[in-house]
């Protein structure tokens, strides 16, 4: 998408082969986006590039600690197994590439020094700016992450490398590495950028948002259940996550697309260029479900060799133990009873933003709302309410709420409830009680989350008898400027806190 340096990329390819590098933090787990550096990453091997390929363990753990440092060793290990997957998927000889891990260098002296050294120069502003589109931004940020861009721009010279390329999100990170490697006398180097695929929510697609993202890993029943949620409206262009796929990914590895379907819609239809094809579709002569269709059979043609290799039971185990789930506690040992305290975290909660599509009075109880509430899926949630007293009914019909969808479904009155609508609740008498307020602009379906707790996979039902929401519920709070928090750390979206209108100081229910 963007290269800054170009004069100094061509004047170094007048003498010889350009060696340039790619970095990945080792955070969550990969997903189908990688694939847009990994087909270039290809290109530049098939220049005659030599190509060095970081795994940033370090960068992972200074990244706000998405990745624990327990954690940190199985997490490297299990990237370098999927990366060589997917380039092995695409075609891309790994004796070409050079594979390096962060902390192989990263503790030496020398490049200790030179982390110090270039903390005397850098300003607190500057090193906030550069990572502002990668690292992790919260309401009081760590240290750790200011030092992140720094690290990452003295690993431009500690890898004897020309140039550096990554996703354009990384732009303010390499002007930042311009303007001051210099000032320890080492070069400027070139920089590459690639685009950034929209996620299948429509923002970019990261590892930390579940539904935004496919996982390297998914089953072919996930990758279905994923691309049929995806936004995809007819004629749509824009922050098209499955068109931009298509651009990104598919072209450029095939240089051809096939959309499938039925004959009675016209049959089978191949694209040679890209720009005709979304011609046809912004002018709706492709349907988005065929769109969908034919790249989740694309898709799996990718991912079926990867899926494959870590179907060994080697590294089934390095992937259990790099991302454990949350929700499952040790098992006790044989004869002795598991005194472990069981790991009651937020990110066990399936909190998203619901639409109201209905409300109607209980015919059973006169405190007591039913609502058909919309949180992405394909058909809308029935939830009971107690809310009749303190929200009218024109108050809640569409508009947007924050529902926990994991609790065990129960019934209520006769009627079965599906989750429950989070609300603000004011102490004293008489009670106020307000819906919590997702920020603007939200989609139904989108995930909540409690900052610091946005890489866990949520339990698939909470068992009554662990009152593992109890247990969260007992530290919810509205903070003095109203926003929603667990133990100080706010619940949020991909667009920010998630709040109530008026009851600071309050609980949450």
């Amino acid at each position: 998408q963007e290269v800054l340096g170009e004069d100094k990329l061509m004047a170094i390819l007048k003498e010889r082969e350009l060696k340039i590098y790619w970095g990945t933090a080792t955070t969550g787990k990969p997903h189908v986006a990688y694939f847009v550096p990994m087909s270039k990453i290809a290109d530049f091997l098939k220049a005659g590039c030599e190509v060095t390929i970081l795994f940033a363990d370090l960068h992972a753990y200074l990244d706000n600690m998405k990745a624990p440092w327990e954690l940190l060793e199985l997490r490297t290990r299990y990237y370098e197994n999927v990366i060589k997957a997917m380039l092995e998927s695409i075609g891309v000889p790994l004796e070409k590439l050079k594979f390096v891990r962060g902390t192989d260098y990263q503790l030496t002296k020398e490049y200790t020094l030179d982390v110090y050294r270039l903390s005397s120069v850098v300003t607190q502003h500057d090193a906030k700016k550069a990572g502002a589109e990668v690292v992790k931004q919260v309401e009081h940020p760590l240290l750790s992450g200011l030092l992140y861009p720094g690290l990452q721009a003295l690993d431009e010279e500690y890898l004897k490398v020309d140039a550096q390329f990554g996703g354009v999100d990384q732009r303010k990170i390499f002007t930042f590495a311009e303007k001051y490697l210099p000032s320890l006398g080492y070069a400027k180097r070139v920089h590459l950028m690639n685009p950034m695929v929209p996620g299948l929510t429509g923002s970019k697609m990261s590892s930390s948002e579940e539904d935004s993202k496919i996982d390297l890993l998914d089953r072919k029943e996930d990758v279905k259940k994923k691309l049929k949620k995806a936004f995809c409206e007819p004629g749509n262009v824009e922050n098209n996550g499955v068109l931009s796929f298509i651009k990104h990914v598919l072209f450029p590895l095939k240089s051809e697309f096939v959309i499938l379907r039925e004959e009675k819609w016209g049959g089978n239809k191949t694209y040679t260029a890209y720009e005709t094809l979304e011609k046809d579709f912004a002018e709706q002569v492709v349907h988005p479900g065929d769109l969908k269709n034919s790249v989740e059979v694309a898709l799996n043609k990718l991912l079926d060799p990867i899926r494959e290799k870590f179907n060994s039971p080697e590294l089934k185990k390095l992937t259990n133990a790099a991302y454990p789930n949350p929700s499952k506690a040790k098992p006790a040992e044989k004869g002795i009873k598991n005194s472990e305290p069981e790991n009651v975290v937020p990110s066990r909660l399936d909190i998203r933003v619901g639409k109201v599509i209905s409300v109607e009075k209980h015919p059973d109880a006169d405190s007591l709302y039913v609502e058909k509430i919309d949180v992405g899926e394909p058909e809308p949630r029935t939830v009971v309410s107690g809310l009749v007293q303190f929200v009218p009914k024109e108050q809640l019909q569409d508009r947007l709420v924050v529902l926990l969808c994991n609790l065990k479904p129960q019934k209520m009155r006769g009627v079965e409830s599906q989750g429950m609508v989070l609300c603000a609740s004011s102490a004293g008498e008489p009670r106020q009680v307000e819906p919590l307020d997702p920020p603007a602009g939200c989609c139904a379906g989108e995930r909540v989350y409690v900052e610091g707790y946005e890489g866990g996979e949520p339990d698939d039902e909470l068992k009554p008898k662990k009152k593992v929401f109890e247990k969260l519920q007992a530290d919810f709070c509205i903070s003095e400027d109203c926003v929603a928090q667990w133990k100080q750390r706010n619940f949020i979206t991909k667009l920010g806190r998630v709040s109530c209108k008026s009851l600071r100081g309050g609980s949450i229910s």
